[in-house]
């Protein structure tokens, strides 16, 4: 009788393991894929505030992209809109992306109110599947994923950043 609690109990620990090991290793496997996918701009198709649809069609050639996935109601987000709006015309050169899953209301509602609504190269995104956070494995709000002028990943970043670095790391003067 012990021999066979034994064997059972040896069975399940190794089960187990075996388990909790190819958990992790998907996950890690998952990870890299995402991170395969986000080297360049995935695939996207978002609606603006308008209504019209926007994807990666929409976006200029040779001109940098900023991502940044917020909350009309994150106290971080709205700082962060007021410091590009404060420094829109450094930002000229680049396409704004705000992206949400809120209703397109507050987002649309969000952007009038910073007014970057004003602005061509800025534009508010509804993602209403949303699929932003796992496309682009972004996990916090707001999360900012920047792009270069050949749609290359140059790094993307968590929580605010002052508009200072974000010139730096876009090599804007």
């Amino acid at each position: 009788m012990k021999k066979n609690i034994k064997t059972i109990l040896t069975l399940l620990f190794i089960s187990s393991v075996i388990f909790l090991t190819y958990q992790i290793v998907s996950k890690i496997n998952h990870k890299i894929e995402i991170q395969q996918n986000i080297k360049t701009i995935p695939q996207f198709n978002y609606q603006d505030i308008n209504g019209k649809r926007f994807t990666n069609k929409n976006l200029k050639k040779v001109t940098p992209v900023i991502f940044i996935y917020f909350n009309t109601e994150c106290e971080y987000c709205n700082e962060e809109a007021i410091m590009i709006q404060e420094n829109i015309q450094k930002f000229k050169d680049c396409q704004i992306i705000f992206i949400s899953f809120e209703k397109q209301e507050q987002i649309e509602k969000f952007s009038k109110h910073y007014k970057l609504d004003l602005y061509n190269n800025v534009h508010f995104l509804h993602d209403s599947k949303v699929t932003f956070a796992t496309t682009f494995d972004v996990h916090s709000l707001p999360c900012i994923v920047l792009y270069d002028k050949n749609q290359n990943l140059i790094e993307k970043i968590k929580g605010q950043i002052k508009p200072v670095i974000l010139f730096k790391k876009l090599n804007i003067q």
